[in-house]
């Protein structure tokens, strides 16, 4: 019988760099399910989607193992192939949301194990101008705290770091006047944060949505928060997020389908990572586009 390929990359900085000391593990337990294993460790940004991107569809399974950055890279290098192969992931990151939607395993050893028991999950996939995303897109407020945010302070701190981070920026929060599109309506107004999101959680935090968020609905959870009139008003937006409560600053609702358009570029985040500073962004669900293997 012929053996399976398995091609495995991993970001060796991530988090707090504990996958060095699990790779031999992880690679037995792969080897041990029956699978010819390729190991590459990114280098740089883009890596993980430059190797997918040329090799991807060599292989019977894609693994890869980081931060939500590192996922976003194999997501966005496996959905520009023609036949993509089945996608594992082992968190390794400060925070990895979107494994904590799906129900993968922290421990990156369980994670490995859940790989080769588990089965193929077809999941929504997000694409932002054209580059793939796996759960969230925004910008405002906090959502450039994940990317400016030093990786020794989110391996010291976790998910601390980002809120850390965050409430020093209050004072200096910035609107951005945009118009924003969606199934036949238009909003636009001065906008403080802006989300996007197929997740159970972001940054962390659980249970914004409710329990009614699906990863295979063909819908995001948009959340839209207008600028406040003054710091009082800010201070009760602070406190209905904590909460979990909308007021009337926050515009909520679901679709497929978003533009943003504005006469002054904005600087988008896309699962954690810098997404550019644009004028315009669009940003569609790809509904079931891509198998991600989850516990059975």
């Amino acid at each position: 019988m012929e053996e399976k390929k398995l091609l495995f990359v991993y970001n060796p900085h991530a988090g707090k760099e504990l996958i060095k000391n699990k790779i031999s593990e992880i690679i037995q337990i792969f080897s041990g399910a029956g699978y010819d294993v390729t190991i590459y460790p990114t280098r740089q940004q883009q890596d993980a989607t430059q190797r997918i991107l040329r090799d991807g569809e060599e292989y019977d399974l894609v693994v890869c193992s980081g931060g939500d950055g590192t996922l976003n890279e194999a997501v966005d290098g496996l959905m520009n192939l023609e036949d993509p192969p089945v996608c594992g992931y082992i968190p390794a990151g400060t925070v990895n949301d979107f494994a904590s939607s799906l129900k993968i395993p922290k421990n990156m050893i369980r994670a490995a194990e859940m790989i080769v028991e588990g089965v193929p999950y077809s999941c929504d996939i997000g694409s932002f101008n054209g580059r793939y995303f796996t759960y969230f897109a925004g910008f405002g407020a906090f959502t450039e705290v994940s990317y400016d945010t030093p990786q020794a302070y989110k391996n010291l701190l976790g998910k601390m770091a980002y809120i850390l981070e965050g409430m020093k920026r209050v004072p200096n929060i910035q609107s951005y006047h945009a118009r924003v599109e969606h199934d036949g309506e238009v909003l636009e107004a001065d906008f403080i944060f802006v989300m996007i999101t197929n997740s159970h959680s972001v940054a962390g935090i659980k249970g914004f949505y409710g329990k009614k968020v699906k990863l295979n609905d063909g819908m995001f959870e948009v959340l839209l928060i207008k600028m406040p009139k003054n710091i009082m008003e800010l201070q009760n937006i602070m406190n209905a997020l904590l909460v979990k409560e909308q007021n009337e600053y926050m515009h909520f609702f679901r679709t497929d389908h978003i533009k943003f358009t504005s006469e002054t570029t904005i600087p988008w985040t896309l699962d954690g990572e810098f997404g550019g500073d644009l004028k315009t962004a669009e940003i569609w669900n790809h509904n079931k586009a891509l198998s991600i293997i989850v516990p059975v």
